[in-house]
């Protein structure tokens, strides 16, 4: 298959498994975020609407993490970073589920934050969206509209549909290659992309810490820390891009 141009060739779905190795929490881990929070308590509508301070408390909690100066992309995100920059503009799309910021200060440029991004937020009056580094509380107001009590983190809750999947399915449906990395399998409908590439056509390759919920559908699998395995199999790309595998 061909790609044209603006066509993304490979095609890339990353989750919480790159960016653990920059010290962030996963979320389903047996240690991981839910093992200690309620999804019901702070990840849904219902959740912001039945106590909007709890929910504040706990994204807040999360967007200072990125503040640490110990959190800082791994050789994974720079790896990606690198594949992109020296492929053609649009050759390479990075799918993030994961609203940490750490793909992009690693030079990443080409990115789909489905699940939203804890650096910024929105306004559920007016709908008005701003790049945001510090806490949010029921109080602040809307650099927009300047009302109060409806900024919320631009996150994607349980419940709501995520961001850019018609683009990221028309990708899906054309790309070469289709490569997924530290991800569980068992969140849909990012669980369903290894599907609808091969769909289309492309060879499928999971870069994993273990197998994941959906390993049986990929033609590929290699297994370690991303930190590890993503730069070796971008050297790789870059030594025979003719092959995009």
């Amino acid at each position: 298959m061909t790609s044209s141009p603006g066509t993304p060739e490979i095609v890339i779905l990353t989750g919480a498994g790159i960016s653990r190795e920059s010290g962030l929490h996963t979320f389903r881990d047996a240690d991981g975020i839910w093992a200690k929070v309620r999804i019901e308590d702070v990840a849904t509508p219902e959740a912001f609407a039945r106590d909007p301070a709890r929910v504040h408390a706990f994204y807040n909690a999360r967007r200072r993490q990125l503040h640490d100066p110990g959190i800082q992309p791994n050789a994974a995100h720079l790896a990606l970073a690198r594949l992109e920059q020296a492929r053609p503009p649009g050759a390479v799309l990075v799918i993030t589920q994961n609203v940490d910021d750490l793909h992009e200060r690693a030079g990443t440029r080409s990115l789909l934050h489905m699940h939203g991004e804890l650096r910024r937020v929105r306004c559920e009056h007016c709908g008005a969206r701003h790049l945001w580094t510090d806490d949010l509380a029921t109080t602040t107001p809307c650099p927009a509209c300047a009302r109060t009590g409806g900024m919320r983190p631009d996150i994607v809750w349980f419940g709501e549909m995520p961001v850019g999947l018609e683009q990221a399915y028309a990708a899906l449906a054309r790309c070469r290659l289709f490569v997924s990395i530290g991800t569980s399998g068992a969140v849909y409908p990012a669980a369903n992309f290894v599907a609808e590439a091969r769909e289309g056509g492309a060879h499928t390759l999971e870069l994993n810490l273990e197998p994941s919920a959906q390993a049986s559908h990929f033609h590929e699998h290699r297994h370690g820390p991303a930190a590890t395995i993503v730069p070796a199999w971008v050297e790789q790309i870059l030594a025979s891009p003719s092959q995009n595998r």
